[in-house]
């Protein structure tokens, strides 16, 4: 990454900042800008002089900085998150200006008929790194460009869901934050995906301060066909007072409600319930993170609407993988699979 594409990246950064006692630096970092039109690490440089005089007037400091090689432990923190900020603008600009990101569809199978229903959209980044999905995306959160990721991560999902059958349902991550914005109507208008095809699925609890926000925000699109999803891992105090009033279309729920439920009577007790209150409220009840045949059958057994995981089908980029899911699930043919796999016994997987 060049100097000059870090040096907009914290330009772009604090000239962003609203916070009234940096106002000063801001206005000289303006003016340096206008004085050296074209040359953003100058102004830059001036900038990140000045910051650290205010801390520690030393020579040599003040060397590596005009080098831009200032090692981290020699830096003020002030500075040094400056610095970061730099790294990490600069890299997620990258990511969204080279599209370096990808979908991988994970298979959601109706347990009553055993056939696919919807997908989960899961994104895989393109980086020499390998970061999970889930720190690019607290990256991006952290410099205040999350609601950029995010939205195109929806759009290449969407584009990608082209290649699914076209009665699937696409679920897709969000913030209840990005819910707020108003791209995501507009993003509506610009996606050959029908909304009545689209699932948004909360990765977050919604904050209480944001939550008449987002019900007037939201609304309008449920009463176009779009559906909401709620994960019981984002869950927090109130949450069950407050999934009845917001009824959502999903509830997901994981290993910790119904792990090993073919064995335990505690985790079947617990599936029972909520199978129950899912369908008082009107909610499919999706477990994720099917591990083996055992809990497969019992959670069909039980009523459970929908499920996925490793046992049922990983996340693939590979649409021909995705037009193998059209085959009907034989959960006593994947017995046989795993029992040849493991030489006589059935062995469990990665939770989705």
């Amino acid at each position: 990454m060049s100097v000059r594409v870090q040096a907009w990246g914290i330009i772009a950064a604090v000239l962003a900042d609203t916070d009234p006692s940096g106002a000063a630096v801001r206005q000289r970092l303006s003016n340096s800008l206008d004085e050296n039109p074209g040359v953003p690490e100058r102004a830059l440089l001036e900038y990140l002089l000045e910051t650290r005089r205010s801390d520690a007037n030393t020579e040599e400091t003040l060397e590596s900085a005009r080098e831009m090689r200032l090692a981290p432990h020699a830096m003020p923190p002030r500075l040094a998150e400056q610095l970061d900020a730099i790294r990490s603008v600069s890299r997620i600009s990258s990511l969204l200006a080279n599209q370096m990101l990808m979908t991988a569809f994970q298979p959601i199978y109706g347990l009553a008929d055993k056939t696919v229903v919807g997908v989960e959209a899961l994104s895989r980044f393109v980086s020499d790194d390998g970061a999970a999905a889930e720190l690019w995306f607290a990256e991006a959160a952290a410099v205040g460009l999350g609601a950029n990721l995010e939205f195109s991560a929806l759009g290449s999902a969407a584009l990608a869901a082209k290649d699914l059958a076209p009665g699937l349902y696409v679920s897709l991550n969000i913030s209840p934050t990005s819910c707020l914005d108003p791209r995501l109507p507009e993003l509506f208008d610009h996606i050959d995906l029908p909304i009545d095809r689209v699932v948004l699925e909360l990765t977050e609890t919604i904050p209480d301060e944001e939550y008449a926000q987002f019900i007037a925000a939201i609304n309008p699109l449920r009463d176009k066909g779009l559906r909401i999803a709620i994960d019981d891992t984002h869950s927090g105090a109130g949450a069950l007072s407050r999934m009845v009033h917001l009824r959502p279309d999903f509830l997901k729920v994981g290993r910790d409600v119904f792990g090993n439920v073919d064995n335990d009577g505690l985790q079947r007790a617990l599936t029972t319930c909520l199978v129950d209150f899912t369908g008082q409220i009107g909610t499919t009840l999706v477990a994720e993170g099917i591990e083996t045949v055992g809990e497969l059958k019992v959670l069909t057994e039980l009523g459970i609407d929908a499920g996925q995981g490793y046992l049922l089908g990983r996340p693939s980029v590979r649409p021909q993988d995705w037009a193998s899911w059209n085959t009907k699930l034989d959960p006593d043919g994947l017995d046989r699979q795993l029992a040849d796999r493991s030489g006589g016994g059935a062995t469990g997987s990665e939770p989705a």
